[in-house]
């Protein structure tokens, strides 16, 4: 038997020692024609440090207009996002963004790749070292003289995923970096994901509509509702990693989350 779903509703901000990531009472208004449309309303929650959260929701929920916020792609019509107290106005270090195309430079090998956005902050012996250990951490050693047109989608997430994490930030965004790839691939990525995070204890935000994916891969689940986007409800995932797809575990999760929801 599955351990009960700890669903909390109305959501409450999560307690935690040193919460990495603070939204409050966030909204996001985009002026359309002659008025105005509401793509957030009153957002409010914590992730910890080291946290995995998934933002699940369908198309339209405002979950990648959410992680833009975070990122500082854009600013918030009300609210405040904080990044280890830190308020976010701008883009930064300590924030990377994987989207769900790898964005690639087709000139650059994936070697290159991997340290363009590195270059200015380290030295260049460091950056080859850098550079080769997160060759490795992806599986990619024998690929890094090669360019994106030469190798498949998921050696190109691979390299899209090791050209943040070189970078060290605080946060990963991750925005379905995975919605575009082959279902083998994809339950690939995810297990090559959650290596890297119990590796170097990234404080991920992840979005995606699959119940299955999030389930997978999250601590943390904020389902997020329509018209105007806002957070339905939080859940905890309490089933033990490594979680197997096929388990009657994952399975009864599954079926008592489907059915809360």
């Amino acid at each position: 038997m599955t351990k009960p779903l700890k669903l909390i509703r109305p959501l409450q901000p999560v307690k935690a020692a040193r919460p990495a990531l603070t939204i409050r009472k966030v909204s996001k208004i985009f002026p359309v024609d002659d008025g105005y449309l509401n793509v957030l309303d009153n957002v409010s929650f914590d992730i910890s440090a080291g946290e995995l959260v998934c933002l699940l929701g369908p198309s339209g929920c405002g979950k990648t207009t959410l992680l833009k916020l975070i990122a500082g792609f854009m600013k918030p019509s009300a609210g405040i996002i904080h990044i280890d107290g830190k308020a976010v106005t701008c883009p930064g270090a300590d924030r990377c963004v994987v989207f769900q195309e790898d964005a690639l430079f087709p000139w650059l090998t994936v070697s290159e790749n991997i340290a363009f956005g590195a270059k200015k902050l380290m030295h260049k012996s460091r950056l080859v070292k850098e550079v080769h250990r997160y060759l490795e951490m992806v599986g990619l050693s024998a690929f890094k003289d090669y360019l994106p047109r030469e190798i498949s989608g998921g050696m190109k997430q691979r390299v899209a995923l090791a050209r943040v994490l070189i970078l060290q930030p605080q946060v990963l965004l991750m925005d379905e970096p995975f919605g575009a790839l082959d279902a083998q691939t994809r339950e690939d990525m995810q297990n090559l994901m959650l290596s890297l995070w119990e590796k170097l204890s990234h404080t991920i935000v992840f979005v995606t509509h699959d119940l299955v994916e999030a389930i997978a891969l999250a601590d943390r689940i904020l389902v997020m509702g329509t018209n105007p986007g806002h957070i339905r409800s939080e859940i905890q995932v309490t089933l033990s990693r490594p979680r197997k797809k096929e388990n009657n575990a994952f399975h009864n999760f599954f079926r008592d989350l489907r059915s809360r929801l």
